[in-house]
């Protein structure tokens, strides 16, 4: 399915995406999940997240401000997903800096998401080699995550996302490249974040690794467009809203993806 095709999809089912996400992403991704023309719930209790799985047409699952009774629901979320048929994303937020988030990273790893979506050094520490993250900013090149990438993929059989400059996206087998997006983009707090609620709304309606692209080229497509309206990160932030929201399917460029 190309990235049009997903887009017309997801603006005539409006999926209902179950983001389990952090406090500083909560506003963004949803905002960015009604701009997209998909509908957010922000629910993470472990005594609800069972119940509300399968009625979504997805999960996001985002471990950026981890605690123990959040991680309770994100697993029991994970199972559901997977009980469901429910595609499911997980990012992994910074999981290398402590023990405990390396862990629990793991355990939501190994109930087997749909979808992986981190930045290099996320990818790279979590297939087990060095990398050279500070905190939830990358100190990697994507390029040195294609590797990693494709193992991940190929050991989860999942698809594999790892957003940069030039986003690499894998399921082991196949894989894609996609330009533009803008500079401004990491100084806006959440804002990838707010991708994976994306990748969330684009994989209820659209095979997985087609899902992930078109998510990819739908935010890069509104961040370019939307750096041209800019002034900084604040008047970048509003204005990504609107770019996100006014994009047509015509306007997702192909020309953006090469596949190889």
């Amino acid at each position: 399915m190309t990235p049009s095709a997903a887009l017309e999809a997801l603006r005539a089912q409006v999926p209902l995406v179950h983001c389990i996400t952090n406090y500083v992403a909560m506003n963004i991704a949803a905002n960015v999940t009604l701009a997209a023309g998909a509908s957010p719930a922000m629910i993470h209790a472990p005594e609800e997240v069972a119940n509300f799985v399968p009625i979504a047409g997805a999960l996001t699952i985002n471990i950026g401000t981890l605690s123990a009774a959040w991680l309770d629901g994100m697993k029991t979320a994970a199972i559901a997903a997977n009980s469901s048929n429910v595609p499911w994303v997980l990012d992994p937020v910074a999981h290398f800096v402590t023990p405990y988030r390396r862990k629990a990273a793991q355990e939501l790893l190994n109930l087997k998401p749909t979808i992986l979506r981190g930045n290099a050094s996320e990818i790279i520490e979590l297939a087990g080699a060095a990398g050279s993250g500070k905190g939830a900013d990358s100190g990697d090149r994507v390029n040195d995550a294609h590797n990693s990438a494709q193992a991940l993929a190929a050991r989860y059989g999942c698809v594999v996302a790892v957003s940069g400059s030039v986003d690499f996206i894998t399921d082991g087998s196949n894989s894609a490249s996609i330009i533009g997006g803008s500079d401004i983009m990491p100084t806006v707090t959440a804002l990838g974040c707010s991708l994976t609620a994306l990748v969330g709304a684009y994989a209820a309606v659209a095979p997985r690794l087609d899902a992930t692209v078109a998510a990819f080229v739908h935010f890069a497509e509104a961040g370019e467009r939307a750096a041209t309206d800019a002034i900084g990160p604040g008047t970048f932030a509003a204005a990504f809203l609107d770019k996100l929201y006014a994009l047509e399917p015509e306007n997702l460029e192909e020309t953006r993806v090469s596949w190889f």
